[in-house]
């Protein structure tokens, strides 16, 4: 479980991620995100008289009419987005054996992705998701409405243990609309289906899945008769980790959810990356957004 923190501490905490994130924004993303990440398509801008090598398509006929002389309209790119940080607030994340529990890491992922959104004038908005949408806040800009994104997922104390990432996809495509940049966070300790509504999200938003995993949890290790308590369900059973067969079957199963993942994401046609919880997430998600960039 994660410490209980007071207000001081919890100030300290979100100030703190605000200022690593920061740096590791500035210093690898603006150019990765802001090519990575295109606008919705294009927008009017003006209407001016016709030159040479303008589209006829984009001709006023109105305005042409009136004028007796060709007029077009002009359009540009619409540059603004609405970034979606979808978290999975389970109790599966209050797992680590490092430097940091995988929600701590999730946390500041979610912190320098929501920095690089804004810096370039892009709305960012979170769902804080278990087996329920535990908090909705809706996309908006600024350094003080990333704050406070940042603030609930340091502080935030969910409902519920468990999860259900379908149901949660379920509320995106009912809350929105128009094409956002999706990101989904979670360790994606998840036997249930999502695949179905996965699907239809992602042809609708531009949608990735980031996995981030602790790397004791692959396998099991020889420790004995031990009790072993399910941190979403709060199952607690006695486990004999000498059992070369338990371990196996552990290390399949592991094996299985983490292909599971991927495979998922990839007939949904969704994008998706795994990081270590104690690693330096910023190169594996530089390559993904170069990949991305050349999509």
């Amino acid at each position: 479980m994660k410490p209980n923190l007071d207000t001081k501490e919890i100030i300290k905490k979100v100030k703190r991620i605000e200022l690593k994130s920061r740096r590791k924004a500035n210093n690898l993303f603006m150019g990765e995100y802001q090519s990575s990440f295109k606008g919705r398509g294009m927008i009017f801008s003006e209407i001016r008289p016709y030159q040479y090598g303008d589209d006829v398509r984009n001709i006023d006929w109105n305005k042409t009419a009136h004028f007796n002389e060709p007029y077009v309209k002009v359009f540009e790119e619409e540059r603004e987005l609405t970034m979606i940080l979808m978290v999975d607030v389970s109790g599966s994340g209050d797992f680590g054996t490092r430097k940091q529990f995988k929600s701590d890491t999730i946390a500041e992922i979610c912190a320098t992705l929501a920095i690089s959104a804004i810096t370039y004038n892009d709305k960012v908005g979170l769902i804080l998701f278990s087996e329920e949408i535990e908090l909705f806040i809706p996309p908006k800009k600024g350094k003080k409405h990333v704050l406070r994104i940042i603030r609930e997922l340091v502080n935030y104390e969910p409902e519920n243990r468990q999860n259900n990432l379908s149901d949660a996809l379920r509320f995106l495509m009912d809350s929105f609309k128009r094409k956002a940049n999706v990101f989904i966070l979670s360790d994606f300790m998840d036997e249930s289906s999502y695949l179905k509504n996965l699907k239809i999200a992602a042809k609708k938003h531009d949608i990735t899945g980031i996995r981030v995993f602790d790397e004791k949890e692959s396998e099991m290790p020889d420790v004995g008769i031990v009790q072993l308590v399910d941190n979403e369900t709060g199952e607690r059973k006695f486990v004999n980790t000498s059992s070369a067969a338990v371990r196996k079957q552990y290390k399949d199963y592991y094996a299985r959810l983490t292909y599971e993942f991927a495979q998922q994401f990839n007939l949904a046609g969704a994008g998706n990356l795994t990081i270590r919880a104690d690693e330096d997430y910023i190169k594996p998600l530089l390559n993904y957004f170069k990949k991305h960039s050349l999509k």
